[in-house]
């Protein structure tokens, strides 16, 4: 059968037909990208083979609801030239390798605004977690940072201890948002949810009626999972816990991986006093809809005894602070820095300083893995120091209730395939570390007792119970590092 007989006038008539329905449509709202449009079948008797293609090129902007899927039919024309996205702000969340580096650096550089991620190590934690060089720092654990200085900065992300999250944003996109006059602390907000709350972390003391006045039950569905009753005006609810909360840890373990039981058993070991880590439902909820774990660093302590003190220290007169150092070995094996000899008078007695407090800080930088002679140089580097300083009852209680390794720089896990306990993490210059524990090391027994067949809630409840003394006797496996 030949093909029908056409003429260029008629061909040009169906494309000018077909093209004015087409440019309708596009009134309507109803063309969702370009395209070409093809008119019949082959023309021959116009001297022409193959098919006549017009391509239309579309300069409306089309921008549509996420929420609603790519399907939404109520797609939005804008024709606004000044039309900006928002900035797309990146969580991450690292976990610290073997030597305790989280695999980038944060620097202050000259010509760039905000704190710079630099160094980012190839298959590093930091590369791993999405982490870009040339990203500025948002927030670290949830605490905006934008604003604050660069030593503070460093701090933050030293305290976290083997985990961190950070909030970013793109280099380019940073710079955008500024020159925008666009508030990054608003968009850090609205980020995590203008009803997020962060956990609070609270120390009851039993009261001598209604002793400590809470209880958990299981969250059906929810292995590790805990809500939190309490008693009308008990110990617990004055400490800051409230009715209907959820669970994250209590006296320095996390209870994801623990059952009623043994959660039990714990509560049974908590005698006069507990320290526990809680949420409120919705702010947990908003935690596992972004993937985000719940850090101790992210918690808001309300209730706390034996907070370190800040001391503001000005040379005095003859040339010295009137106090001394000395270095000093805990019985679980960590070096300590002990404050001595306070002058009656001097400038470290008026700054609020007591004999036998320990030394935390020297201007804001941590002293845990400095030598004796690295703190004194720190303190004598100028004509005034700002110290941070602990009562020897303060340092016991906060590195009982530290989630990293019940203060002794570890953290265990559950191996199901062999049913064995293992040391899941090592903190860098920790007890633990300074002992010869290594990640992948098996469990074989906690203080003499073998632990072999026990489950792994039952070997957290025998490490805290040894206190600040502990040994434990492992096989190492080829995995061990």
């Amino acid at each position: 059968m030949s093909d029908p007989p056409c003429s260029e006038s008629m061909c040009a008539d169906a494309i000018a037909d077909a093209t004015s329905d087409l440019r309708a449509e596009m009134r309507g709202g109803t063309l969702w990208s370009p395209f070409a449009m093809e008119c019949g079948p082959p023309f021959t008797q116009c001297g022409m083979r193959g098919r006549l293609v017009e391509v239309i090129e579309l300069t409306e902007r089309f921008t549509f609801n996420p929420k609603e899927g790519i399907d939404n039919p109520a797609m939005i024309i804008s024709d606004d030239p000044d039309y900006v996205s928002t900035p797309m702000l990146r969580p991450c969340v690292l976990k610290a390798d073997e030597d305790g580096s989280f695999g980038f650096h944060l620097r202050i550089e000259r010509g760039c605004q905000g704190h710079v991620i630099r160094n980012v190590v190839a298959l590093g934690p930091a590369e791993r977690s999405s982490l870009r060089d040339g990203d500025r720092l948002l927030e670290v654990n949830e605490t905006f940072v934008d604003d604050v200085s660069h030593p503070e900065v460093a701090r933050h992300i030293r305290r976290s201890g083997a985990q961190l999250c950070l909030l970013v944003l793109d280099g380019q996109e940073y710079d955008q948002a500024l020159s925008r006059g666009e508030d990054l602390r608003a968009l850090a907000k609205a980020h995590r949810g203008e009803s997020t709350r962060p956990p609070r972390l609270c120390h009851i003391t039993s009261d001598p009626d209604s002793g400590l006045g809470i209880s958990f039950t299981p969250v059906e569905g929810g292995k590790g999972r805990f809500s939190v009753s309490l008693l009308p005006g008990s110990a617990a609810e004055r400490a800051g816990v409230c009715h209907g909360d959820r669970l994250v840890w209590m006296n320095g373990a996390a209870v994801s991986e623990i059952s009623p039981s043994a959660l039990g058993k714990m509560v049974k070991k908590c005698e006069d006093h507990m320290t526990v880590m809680v949420i409120d439902m919705e702010s947990e909820q908003s935690y596992i809809t972004r993937r985000t774990p719940i850090l101790p660093a992210m918690a808001h302590p309300t209730s706390l005894p034996h907070r370190p003190k800040k001391l503001h220290l000005v040379l005095g007169p003859t040339g010295g602070y009137g106090f001394l150092l000395r270095q000093e070995c805990t019985p679980s094996g960590r070096i300590v820095h002990v404050l001595l000899e306070v002058d009656t008078g001097g400038p470290a007695e008026k700054a609020g300083m007591k004999e036998g407090d320990l030394l935390l800080e020297v201007n804001g930088e941590s002293v845990d893995s400095l030598e004796h002679e690295e703190v004194v140089h720190r303190v004598r580097q100028n004509q005034q120091v700002t110290l941070t300083t602990i009562t020897n009852t303060g340092l016991q209680f906060h590195s009982q209730k530290d989630p990293m390794g019940f203060g002794f720089g570890f953290n265990v896990g559950f191996e199901a395939m062999t049913g064995g306990v293992f040391i899941s993490q090592v903190v860098l210059g920790s007890p633990g570390k300074k002992a010869g524990l290594l990640e992948g090391d098996v469990l074989i027994q906690v203080n003499g007792q073998n632990v072999e067949d026990k489950c792994l809630e039952d070997v957290i409840i025998l490490v805290k119970e040894g206190g600040n003394l502990l040994s434990l006797l492992v096989t190492r496996t080829t995995t061990s590092k």
